[in-house]
């Protein structure tokens, strides 16, 4: 297993102008995955869409999503305790749940709430169509960053039920330790930037506004669309 990352230190790092672009940047460091009929790219809903729509039309590859949620901490939302994933994937911080004392029932309840939430989004964002099949196949995992990683983390052992030959995570920027910590899970991490001082993804992007439930249709509509031209498409 290796990990990709470079771009580190600090001053010398510079923001994202935005999805798109961080999109476009981390293509190029997977470009030996282009053109290949066994690569496929699955998104984070729903900062990472926009990131992977840009890799998947780079690489000529098809485009999904994974869906996970993010267990938060109750009443400190934001703040991961852990994430849950298909396939009856779950994964804690027993430090975080240790150090605020969250009682079991606390987090069977946030479990819960969020498996119905990723149930909802999976017909929202995907309606009737079947899932992408994974087994087999490369699989890029993307998002728009790694923070904690706790989402990531759970995508990748839910994915590794699935079968995939070969599991890449793959972010346009990072913390440095959340980057390595993956590499015992994954086959492989590219991280494109992994600045010092971290903090929070939204800190490495100039536009970093919500990306909506109907801009993750209408990229995973595109990407469809642009596959079924490509594939009809005469070969020279």
């Amino acid at each position: 297993m290796n990990a990709q990352q470079p771009g580190q230190g600090g001053a010398s790092v510079s923001p994202f102008a935005d999805r798109r672009e961080a999109g476009q940047e981390l293509a190029s460091r997977l470009r030996k995955y282009a053109g290949r009929d066994d690569s496929i790219v699955l998104a984070l809903p729903r900062g990472g869409v926009p990131v992977a729509f840009e890799v998947a039309e780079a690489l000529q590859a098809p485009l999904d999503v994974f869906i996970v949620r993010k267990l938060g901490v109750p009443g400190h939302e934001e703040y991961a305790m852990g994430a849950v994933a298909p396939g009856g994937v779950r994964v804690l911080s027993d430090e975080v749940v240790r150090m605020l004392r969250i009682p079991g029932s606390a987090i069977e309840a946030v479990t819960r709430a969020e498996l119905r939430e990723l149930e909802r989004r999976e017909r929202l964002y995907r309606g009737d169509l079947p899932p992408l099949d994974v087994h087999d196949r490369d699989v890029i995992v993307v998002d728009d960053g790694l923070a904690t990683g706790w989402t990531m983390l759970a995508a990748v052992r839910a994915l590794a039920q699935l079968g995939p030959a070969r599991t890449i995570v793959a972010v346009p920027t990072g913390a440095a330790e959340t980057c390595q910590s993956l590499r015992a899970e994954a086959d492989e991490v590219v991280c494109a930037t992994t600045p010092e001082n971290f903090r929070a993804v939204g800190l490495w992007y100039d536009d970093f506004s919500q990306t909506s439930d109907d801009e993750v249709r209408d990229l995973l509509q595109r990407a469809r669309e642009d596959r079924e031209v490509a594939h009809h498409a005469p070969h020279a």
